[in-house]
């Protein structure tokens, strides 16, 4: 799939390094054959890293956040 970090080309990213979210909260989008996804925290804490850019393929397993705690 692709991974898109905003809602929108133009829309502010969902989350940035050091946003603290809560667990549910949709972190990014990952559109599959043409069906848009969207992909919550599954934990709490604080953006630590975001792994992949927006527009980056990515694979199941691909790591996008960590998460610190």
């Amino acid at each position: 799939g692709v991974f898109y970090a905003a809602p929108a080309e133009n829309a502010e990213p969902y989350v940035s390094v050091g946003d603290r979210v809560e667990q549910g909260k949709v972190l990014c989008i990952i559109e599959a054959m043409k069906l848009m996804s969207e992909i919550p925290a599954e934990e709490s804490g604080v953006i630590a890293e975001i792994c992949v850019t927006s527009g980056q393929v990515v694979e199941y397993g691909t790591e996008l956040f960590r998460i610190r705690r």
